[in-house]
């Protein structure tokens, strides 16, 4: 059995994703987005820019043909090169061949099988931080480099994007990666495919992501209940809560001693489940002492940057005019990084042309970046603080008010849910990022518009969140025990899901 590096890193994230890479269906696979393919760009670059300080050979064999890699790799060990790059290390174990390629292979004094010299291993990163599952890595690097040159590294490095070499612990790395090892061994022998369980932040930009959301999906599996972790999962698994329907049954004190639970996630669990099975928006008990302001103008705010670039390359503003009964889109773009300045200045002098304009925004991104951006360009407190306070996290609001039949509490998810649709039902924030790059590099403006009309489609989506959470706590401070609306898009549910829905919605009829 075939084990390498990659497949390794993949088991770190995600043992189904492992077993599928060599057991699945490789025409269930999507290809990569445009987002992994510009990382993988940019990841690209950044080592070719390391490596153009650095003397090295790089040994020449039939691409895939690993045997011809690691004999090839081995004797300009022997030679006692200064420094290789992508060397095959193969080590063969009863039934198992396990490979592996390091970035760089350095020569340093030390005794082994070649004389009194030996190699480290050292990996180039994208990344800045030396994340736990690239030091595992590296240490199954050292791991079969020892077993190739007969001595064991003190050291392995880690080259990380603008902090250089990183000194891995291979005594505490090396443990955790032989465990890590193990256990991928033992899955692959036993062919036992591992559940299904979604997890958004991490299984996004997987080429396998499709398959399983649509095996999710056909399961009603519990994974998509937001507040269902892992270890949650694990915990209800244990009492065999598997369905949503059996956790919208039972009463949240049957949870509350659990492992990882609480009242409150006991309470917000179960009532997430009854919204989902039952397709209605649940208000929360207790509702915020303050209203949610509807204004004559209300500013509509959404952000786009590149984290890689540190850059702030698009503010979009909607302005909402319910008097004139207007809505004006402005993108403040900065179409090259050097252009940021400018930019933010722009958006400074339109948002205090409203002085007194409610700036609704949603999750506290953009409140933080006009933070950072403030005290990047030395705006004056005078000028920020009062903007600040007129920002309004939808979000926030969202979340501490109503319970909604969704899979997270993202802006696509819930404004979807009410009925919003987006142009370009593709597009997201990764997407903007790769369409920026583009733009950079060819001077084509489709990828900015595109980027523009995406924003423009956020900013509107949030003012339909805001319009329809003001008519939902409406509905729901109503006299007349409104208990429920049907969900339908732009349903409205207010309370007990065995609640009669005609009789509800003839006391609410002519209710928009």
């Amino acid at each position: 059995m075939l084990i390498t590096a990659q497949l390794l890193l993949n088991f770190q994230r995600c043992a189904r994703r492992a077993f599928l890479e060599v057991y699945g269906d490789p025409e269930q696979k999507i290809p990569p987005s445009d987002f992994l393919l510009k990382l993988a760009q940019d990841s690209q670059a950044h080592q070719q820019m390391v490596l153009a300080e650095q003397d090295w050979v790089q040994p020449i064999y039939p691409k895939g043909d690993w045997k011809a890699g690691a004999q090839a790799t081995l004797e300009l060990m022997q030679q006692g090169v200064e420094q290789i790059y992508q060397g095959v290390l193969l080590v063969e174990e009863a039934d198992d061949l396990m490979v592996s390629t390091p970035d760089l292979l350095t020569r340093q004094p030390g005794l082994s099988n070649f004389g009194d010299w030996l190699y480290v291993p050292t990996e180039i990163k994208l990344s800045k931080r030396p994340k736990l599952e690239y030091q595992i890595i590296l240490s199954f690097h050292t791991y079969l480099l020892a077993s190739v040159q007969g001595a064991w590294p003190e050291t392995a490095w880690l080259w990380l994007r603008e902090k250089g070499l990183y000194s891995v612990d291979l005594w505490r790395s090396l443990p955790l990666m032989q465990e890590q090892l193990a256990e991928l061994v033992n899955l692959l022998k036993a062919r036992k495919e591992p559940e299904v369980f979604i997890s958004r932040s991490q299984c996004s930009h997987c080429t396998w992501y499709e398959h399983c959301y649509g095996l999710a999906q056909s399961q009603q599996h519990l994974s998509l209940l937001p507040g269902v972790t892992a270890s949650r999962y694990t915990v209800l698994q244990q009492h065999r809560l598997t369905t949503v329907e059996a956790l919208a049954s039972i009463a949240p004190q049957q949870l509350e001693a659990l492992p990882g639970f609480g009242r409150d996630v006991a309470e917000k669990l179960v009532r997430q489940a009854r919204s989902t099975l039952h397709n209605h928006a649940i208000p929360l008990p207790t509702l915020p002492p303050d209203t949610l302001p509807t204004a004559p103008i209300e500013l509509y705010f959404d952000i786009e940057a590149e984290p890689g670039l540190d850059l702030v390359f698009l503010h979009g503003i909607l302005v909402v005019d319910r008097a004139e009964q207007s809505q004006t889109f402005y993108p403040l773009v900065a179409e090259c990084p050097e252009a940021e300045e400018q930019a933010w200045y722009q958006f400074l002098e339109l948002v205090h042309s409203y002085p007194t304009a409610p700036i609704f925004h949603f999750c506290p991104y953009e409140t933080q970046t006009v933070e950072r951006l403030a005290q990047l360009y030395r705006t004056p407190n005078r000028r920020i603080k009062p903007l600040l306070s007129r920002c309004i996290d939808l979000h926030q609001w969202v979340t501490q008010t109503v319970t909604l039949p969704i899979e997270s509490y993202t802006l696509k998810l819930i404004a979807r849910w009410i009925g919003f649709q987006w142009r370009d039902a593709q597009a997201n924030g990764a997407q903007a990022i790769y369409w920026y790059t583009q733009w950079l590099q060819t001077g084509d403006r489709q990828f900015l518009n595109a980027i523009i009309d995406y924003n423009e489609d956020d900013c509107r989506a949030t003012h339909r969140v805001k319009d329809w959470l003001v008519e939902f706590l409406s509905l729901h401070q109503l006299p007349a025990n409104p208990d429920l609306i049907a969900g339908n898009g732009r349903s409205l549910s207010l309370g007990n899901p065995d609640a009669n829905i005609a009789h509800i919605a003839k006391k609410l009829q002519g209710c928009p």
